[in-house]
């Protein structure tokens, strides 16, 4: 496991960087909220005593100021860790001011995180409270669904299913509403969307449907200390696709993935707020200080709040 010194400190580098974004809610720019996050984040990263590398980032080495896939971070001195990280999920939550904006960092000993290439993938997560063998990628929504139902002894009229409101999952939601099912939609925020399983309070018993491979990674990192199950399966649309996965390491392009093949080892998850929604409140400032609220995921510790409070610098 990764020492308590180095979590802490990724547990405020994920704050600070959110703060960073604290001036930018709201304001109709999200590019700018997401340098702000970025500039900071990169910044903290790199005073780490560590041996760090972006493993899921925001794209290539030509696009920077992003962390890029790649990305070597820290003073070169210490552990050799891979980091995943998401600046800004909700770019649109924080420049409209709506629920949902979070920092998102995962952090592991080298090895342990998936690579991801930035391609779509289907995805698909349940609780700890379901068995292993009741849902499946390769089960239709209705077997699921029914196997959901009988798992928990509850009604079809109870379960509650989150999916991405877009138009590629159209038949999905229509299959979902015909079995009379209760559907959380979002339009955005898969990160997120995915961790609503892993507790009851959050009244989500099954998360599905295509997103982000990058983001797929980092919510495995959290429901697998949360120890839920986690399928998934990348979708390549195009040749260059398929050339970023090949280098990648990615040969068997249809595989299903389980979350044992995906965080492979224990690992760290940081889901800060910049805007409250269902997992954490947003920043707050108070007399020249910031609060915030951070999710945090660890093998063996479980998920739990933690409450930063930082100067106003």
């Amino acid at each position: 496991m990764l020492d308590k010194n180095l979590v802490k400190n990724f547990i405020k580098i994920s704050s600070l960087s959110a703060i960073a974004c604290y001036p930018h809610i709201g304001k109709k720019n999200k590019e700018l909220a997401d340098k702000a996050a970025t500039d900071e984040m990169r910044k903290n990263l790199n005073k780490l005593d560590i041996n760090g590398e972006i493993v899921i980032g925001e794209g290539e080495l030509d696009e920077a100021p992003m962390l890029y896939i790649g990305e070597k971070l820290g003073t070169g001195n210490g552990p050799s860790i891979d980091i995943a990280v998401d600046p800004v999920e909700g770019t649109n939550f924080v420049s409209k001011n709506l629920p949902g904006g979070l920092v998102v960092i995962a952090a592991s000993r080298k090895g342990y995180l998936f690579k991801a290439p930035e391609t779509y993938m289907e995805k698909l997560a349940v609780g700890k409270d379901i068995p292993y063998d009741a849902v499946d990628l390769d089960f239709s929504v209705e077997e699921n669904i029914k196997n959901i139902s009988e798992s928990k002894n509850k009604p079809i009229s109870n379960i509650t299913a989150c999916i991405l409101d877009r138009p590629r999952h159209n038949k999905t939601i229509n299959d979902l509403k015909k079995l009379g099912v209760n559907l959380k939609l979002i339009t955005d925020g898969d990160v997120a969307g995915a961790l609503l399983v892993s507790d009851e309070k959050y009244n989500v018993d099954i998360f599905l449907g295509i997103g982000g491979g990058p983001e797929g990674v980092l919510a495995a990192s959290a429901l697998d200390a949360a120890g839920c199950k986690f399928q998934c399966r990348f979708l390549f649309k195009t040749e260059n696709d398929i050339r970023r996965a090949k280098e990648m390491g990615i040969y068997d392009l249809n595989k299903k993935y389980e979350l044992h093949e995906i965080i492979k080892g224990d690992s760290l998850f940081c889901a800060t707020g910049i805007t409250s929604g269902d997992l954490v409140s947003g920043v707050k400032e108070k007399n020249g200080k910031f609060y915030t609220e951070t999710l945090v995921a660890q093998k063996g510790s479980n998920i739990n709040i933690v409450i930063n409070e930082e100067a106003n610098t």
